[in-house]
Parts: structure tokens; sequence; C-alpha cells
């Protein structure tokens, strides 16, 4: 996927009761950068937007039990806080007179199933910024590390420095998440795809790569290789 970028830690809560489903978002999401929370049912969806104020909601039209996805939706907005958070609403329905209903209800976009992920990340970029924008980053930083999406630029300190366009996607899907281990399966399947047949050990040649070409004379090294597990960004010493 590209970059959403939705900055590192971003809460969202799926509301869908469909296991396939959930796990595919659980992953997509993740991968943009967010923590996700998932609730199967209005009930669970309810308990946890009582104590829990997510970034955006994901939020699926037909439901198990009593609560639609157009009763939670009017519950959240008639919450202190609820009205500012974004909602996009999912559902198999595809008739206009259903989209306008739940875009009446409160839900801020509306997405018809099956749901195209990058249709998805696109319209939570833009409810993101719609929303106040100190929620959206376009520049990611680590200590003196900076990479900016919109200019596609990285510096360290005071220097411009040349990545090549791999390099460049590994150094963000680290900055997303500074401090967690990757295995190289995960790195793998984040920047390469699932259905890239690649070698793991390719993996450990762009991370050679990445550490030639941010660390100058002198710089520490915030990639940190972790034995028999993966690489963490991060500024712990090895």
């Amino acid at each position: 996927m590209s970059g959403s970028l939705v900055g590192s830690g971003l809460r969202v809560l799926v509301v869908e009761d469909d296991p396939s489903l959930q796990v595919m978002l659980r992953y997509n999401l993740e991968k943009m950068g967010f923590q996700v929370e998932v609730a199967a049912d209005g009930v669970a969806a309810i308990d946890l937007l009582g104590s829990y104020r997510p970034a955006l909601v994901l939020l699926d039209w037909m439901l198990p039990g009593n609560l639609s996805g157009l009763d939670i939706c009017r519950r959240l907005r008639a919450m202190p806080g609820g009205g500012d958070i974004p909602v996009i609403m999912m559902t198999a329905r595809s008739e206009e007179a259903d989209s306008i209903r739940g875009l009446e209800t409160g839900a801020d976009d509306y997405l018809v199933k099956p749901v195209s992920m990058a249709s998805l990340e696109a319209r939570i970029r833009a409810l993101l910024r719609r929303a106040g924008g100190s929620t959206v980053e376009d520049v990611l930083r680590f200590e003196d590390i900076s990479l900016d999406l919109v200019k596609h630029r990285v510096t360290r300190g005071d220097r411009t420095l040349q990545l090549g366009p791999t390099e460049f996607r590994l150094l963000e899907f680290f900055l997303r998440r500074p401090g967690r281990v990757f295995s190289r399966e995960e790195i793998l399947r984040s920047i390469w795809g699932e259905n890239i047949h690649v070698e793991v050990r390719t993996v450990d040649v762009h991370i050679r790569r990445l550490r030639k070409e941010i660390n100058g004379a002198g710089d520490k090294d915030f990639i940190r290789t972790v034995r028999s597990a993966g690489y963490a960004l991060d500024n712990e010493d090895a």
C-alpha cells in the first residue's frame, strides 16, 4: 500500500462480524500504522466506545443482534465528543437511497463491499485531514532522521539522503513503527507484498543498503539487528 500517513499509534475501531474481513482490515490498517480494536457486534462496539476514543470508526451496517451500524452511529454521535470522530460505513447495500440514509445518520463516508483497500486508504486520509489535520502526518521523524512523504525527501540532520525506491519504503515502514521488532518475513510481506516471490535474504541486502545510505561518519545506527528475530528501528544499543 502507499503511505497513508496517519502517524504511528492512532486508534481505529473496526466494527465487523465477518472474521475473514476482520483479519484483512486489521492487517491493512496496522500496515498503515494504526492501532486496531475490533468489535464483532453492536454491544461490544458501544462498550469499547465508552472507554476508548478512536481516531476513526470503520463500521459495518449489518451486524448480529439488536444494534445495527446505523444504531451505533447514532449513539456515537450522541456521546460527548462523539460528533468529531470520523465514521466510514461499510455495507453490501449499493442503492443510492441506502448511501443517503447512512450519511444522514451521521456517517462521514460510505463504502460498498467488497472493500477496496486502496479506496479505503484514500478515504481515511481525506477524512482525517478534514477532521483537523493534526492526525495526519506527511513527515515522519525519528531522532535526526526525517522522511517527507509529499516531497519524497529524506534528511538526516542537515544532510539530504538519496535513497532507492525500496530503501525509501523500508525506512518509511520502520518510521511508522519505531521500537517494534519485525521478522524478515513480516518485512518481506509489507514491502514486497503477499504474492511476490522474493527470497527472505533479500531483506538483509536492502537493510544493508539502507544503513549505508542513512549512516554517515559518526552517525549512530538506529536500525538494530535482533538476533533470531529480525530488525527494529530504535535508539537502544545492540
